[in-house]
């Protein structure tokens, strides 16, 4: 008997649950045309968007996250539309009062990682460097290797891999060497003391300018007395490069301009024995 009414209570349950999805199959076609459409539009704007920030940016890894941020977006509010037609209003106010609770309460956990988030974006639009550039911020240097939604990508002059939060960029003062396409290095030379000062520092001169890479005209060699003690006198010497060319590496420059001047004092002093015979 219980058996009986058990199948008599299930089919009338069936034939109610039949009853009413054969109600709602027009909406349910309708919220899923709307969703569908919603999805294609989405696509198309994720790739129109993709293209144009591309143009934009020179990070394409963020130009292809912001493209689908906003797809992201645009099919969510599709889903939103779609409940809404099926009649779930009550249980999608109730949804999105919870997830603005849910919101906050992650948002104030995750803080660190969208302010991040929003100084990625922020330097992708108007960044102050370039992939390649020569960048110091805080006490770290190096190379600007990418930039990602969370961090910039450094390589230091040591082979170091460096992650450097987005929002420390932000925050604190960064130094670009190479934005303008030129950059300076300086390095000090020792000088004996009681020596011909004057033609040794000419003879500096001459051997930066002498290799290649170093720039003549745009950007002047220096050579200067930057210290002077009882047994010697120290040098301070700057020359400049062109970043922008990749014939030769700023760090063969440096080094070769550093052993041309090795050699033209080491020239310099063999010749001074025989100058002192005659």
């Amino acid at each position: 008997m219980n058996l009986k009414l058990f199948f008599q209570g299930f089919r009338e349950g069936a034939g109610a649950f039949v009853g009413d999805l054969s109600a709602l199959a027009p909406r349910i076609v309708v919220a899923l045309f709307v969703f569908l459409i919603t999805w294609f539009i989405a696509r198309m704007i994720r790739n129109f968007s993709d293209r144009k920030l591309r143009n934009k940016m020179e990070d394409p890894l963020l130009a292809a996250f912001l493209a689908t941020f906003i797809r992201l977006i645009i099919i969510i509010i599709g889903l939103l539309l779609a409940l809404q037609i099926l009649g779930f209003g009550g249980i999608l106010a109730s949804i999105l009062a919870g997830a603005g609770i849910t919101a906050f309460i992650i948002g104030f956990a995750l803080r660190d990682i969208g302010e991040n988030f929003l100084a990625g974006i922020l330097m992708a639009f108007k960044r102050p460097f370039r992939v390649g550039d020569y960048v110091e911020t805080g006490s770290i240097r190096g190379i600007v290797v990418g930039l990602n939604i969370r961090d910039t990508h450094l390589k230091t002059p040591d082979g170091k891999d460096v992650y450097v939060p987005n929002s420390i960029i932000i925050k604190n003062p960064l130094y670009n060497f190479t934005i303008d396409g030129f950059l300076r290095f300086d390095f000090v030379v020792t000088l004996p003391a009681k020596s011909d000062y004057e033609k040794q520092m000419a003879l500096i001169e001459e051997a930066v300018k002498k290799v290649k890479g170093v720039l003549k005209e745009r950007r002047k060699t220096s050579v200067s007395i930057s210290a002077v003690f009882p047994s010697k006198v120290e040098v301070s010497v700057g020359f400049w490069i062109d970043t922008f060319s990749d014939e030769i590496s700023s760090e063969v420059i440096r080094s070769e301009v550093m052993l041309s001047v090795q050699k033209a004092l080491e020239e310099y002093q063999e010749t001074l024995p025989a100058q002192t015979a005659g």
